[in-house]
């Protein structure tokens, strides 16, 4: 059976970006959605709920030190760049999207690192 890892600093930095990721997602369903149109598209928001689900899932595999973190990781940075280029997409100088889609693009990068980590 495969031992625990260590919560290094790397860890403890994606497990915040993820954190932070899950709850702009989070914030910005409710904002498109207030929005409308093609900000409450529901694939749009599915992309939102899928990136702020799998930021959360992250976090909890990182902070269990799980070995299994590494492939969750990957998954989240695929969705996290995914969520990050619809936002910038439909932004059109809005605020939130735009602080939605650095988020994402922060925890993507983190993810990244993370998923590389223990191969």
């Amino acid at each position: 059976m495969p031992h625990l890892q260590e919560i290094t600093a790397e860890m403890q930095r994606c497990i915040q970006r993820c954190t932070e990721c899950h709850n702009i997602c989070t914030q910005t369903i409710t904002h498109c959605l207030m929005l409308g149109g093609e900000h409450a598209d529901p694939s749009h928001i599915g992309l939102l709920m899928d990136c702020a689900q799998i930021c959360e899932t992250s976090a909890d595999f990182m902070m269990r030190a799980s070995h299994r973190h590494v492939k969750v990781c990957g998954l989240c940075e695929d969705i996290c760049k995914a969520c990050a280029e619809e936002c910038e997409r439909t932004a059109g100088g809005d605020r939130t999207m735009m602080l939605c889609a650095e988020a994402c693009r922060r925890c993507a990068e983190s993810c990244h690192d993370m998923s590389g980590s223990w191969l």
